[in-house]
């Protein structure tokens, strides 16, 4: 316990979190003003972007809601943005939070029918290769119609499922065993150890396929990614007008990435190749017949009512019949109402995953409101413009793409595409180029930014997860999977947008 006063503060800021980190964000904290007054606001909104990637870097560590968050509430009270410029951002991205409040709490309920389907598909494919594929393909299709972060929360809620069911066998309990704590390998039994690292390895990649088929999926279509609808609407493309513009850069990158799928599970590199324990797999065959032993017509009732919402869902997301988070609360009431969870308590259970990724993207809007009142990107859009415009399209794809990388994709495509909807606007640029560039600026923000977890907000939201910490998947595990993938998805964009356009 602390002795003083002093050591107490000390003690409860940031609470378990190591001390070097605790004085570091002091640190930062400290530092910030006297960058801004002495070296300019420019140079103190690239240290604050770089503040905040390292407290995403550490999200094992801290959640980065807190120490994030006290960056951006100094950089208001410095007045690098302002509490207007914050609402601002939150309003323009208002679908996502909807989406994220209720999606997700969607997701939750229907967690017994997806871990049913995925728990078959997972004892029926025994090849890697074939599974991994399989995830990265669901993906990108599920991804093209409806939306990653959608996508996400399902492969997370598989990913739980699968852990803690094993996380109970391992730790000497039985699969009905109510109460378990899956984050405390205290109880793990000796000879399950070396089984669980390797289980941790084995999702770790499958979550990783899946995360890149989103990116995979979600560049191809107008509703794929937030940003592709606002490109779209600015040049007026419909659906298929935006397929079939964006497929010579769209295609060979699809057929690219699942050829790295390949590549990765047969050579084992950057984390990837690791294999389903074999008794992990009977742990998972067992679960299964007991679970089908055991269901009862009420579980098989509720199985139905669970695949229904899930078809509402699909057609709701695909047709668009209102806002992705609002066909979310559908599901909720849906399930919810048909299933017999009427008590409150049992619903704001669902919440407890969203809410807090939901505070965290406010406070990352509040750096990315930071990036647009301070101008942090002017210069680099200014000096692409400027170039020779046979230059140009490749030259874009290149800076969204590294922009997007430490920044949000969704605000990187938003700044460019309006710039350079005015510069056609003022007649200096062709109808024609215009499009190319509206191609170079969708594919730059959609590919190379899955580089990074700030990079698109779909691999924030698995790095803040709750399967994160338990299949030890950190940032710095992130971008080094992601590496090859990076490399592929951005070399053969880039050689597509350069050639083609």
């Amino acid at each position: 316990m602390p002795s003083t006063l002093k050591s107490a503060f000390m003690h409860n800021f940031l609470g378990y979190a190591a001390d070097w980190y605790k004085y570091t964000i002091i640190g930062f904290l400290i530092i910030n003003p006297f960058i801004l007054y002495l070296m300019g606001a420019t140079v103190a909104g690239w240290a604050l972007v770089a503040e905040f990637i390292f407290t995403l870097a550490m999200a094992l560590k801290c959640y980065p809601l807190q120490p994030g968050g006290l960056l951006v509430i100094e950089a208001i009270i410095l007045g690098m943005t302002s509490p207007d410029a914050l609402k601002h951002e939150v309003e323009q991205n208002f679908p996502v939070i909807l989406l994220l409040m209720f999606m997700v709490a969607g997701i939750y309920f229907m967690k017994d029918l997806l871990l049913f389907t995925f728990t078959k598909i997972l004892i029926s494919v025994r090849s890697k290769i074939i599974l991994s594929l399989l995830f990265s393909i669901v993906a990108a299709i599920l991804s093209a119609f409806l939306d990653a972060l959608t996508v996400t929360a399902v492969v997370i809620s598989v990913g739980v499922g699968f852990y803690s069911v094993y996380h109970k066998v391992a730790s000497g309990q039985k699969f009905q065993q109510a109460e378990h704590d899956h984050y405390a390998d205290d109880s793990i039994v000796d000879i399950h150890r070396r089984d669980l690292e390797q289980f941790r390895a084995f999702l770790r990649s499958l979550m990783m396929h899946a995360a890149v088929g989103t990116a995979l999926g979600g560049v191809c279509t107008m509703v794929g990614e937030p940003q592709n609808l606002l490109i779209a609407e600015k040049v007026g493309w419909d659906f298929i007008k935006f397929f079939v513009v964006m497929m010579p850069v769209t295609m060979p990158v699809l057929v690219a990435g699942l050829a790295t799928v390949v590549v990765l599970e047969k050579t084992g590199w950057f984390g990837y190749g690791e294999q389903i324990p074999d008794n992990v797999r009977s742990v998972l065959v067992d679960f299964a017949k007991e679970e089908a032993a055991e269901r009862n017509n009420k579980d098989i009732a509720s199985l139905i009512i669970q695949a229904i919402a899930g078809i509402l869902l699909v057609l709701g997301l695909a047709f668009h019949v209102a806002e992705v988070g609002f066909i979310g609360l559908l599901v909720i009431i849906v399930i919810t109402a048909f299933t017999g969870i009427i008590e409150e308590h049992q619903i704001g259970k669902a919440f407890e995953e969203a809410l807090p990724f939901t505070a965290l993207l406010v406070v990352f809007f509040g750096i990315v409101a930071v990036i647009h009142d301070q101008h942090l990107f002017s210069p680099i859009i200014n000096w692409v413009l400027a170039m020779d415009v046979s230059k140009q399209p490749g030259m874009f794809f290149i800076a969204n793409g590294l922009l997007s990388m430490i920044s949000d994709n969704v605000f990187v495509a938003t700044v460019y595409i309006n710039e350079v909807k005015d510069v056609f606007d003022n007649g200096l640029i062709s109808k024609e180029h215009f499009e190319k560039l509206a191609i170079a600026i969708n594919t730059g923000t959609n590919l190379p930014s899955v580089a990074t977890p700030n990079g698109q907000a779909a691999f924030l939201f698995l790095l803040t997860s709750a399967l994160a910490p338990l299949i030890r998947l950190s940032y710095g595990q992130m971008v080094l999977m992601a590496l090859p993938y990076t490399l592929v998805l951005g070399g053969v964009g880039y050689a597509m947008v350069t050639n083609f356009l």
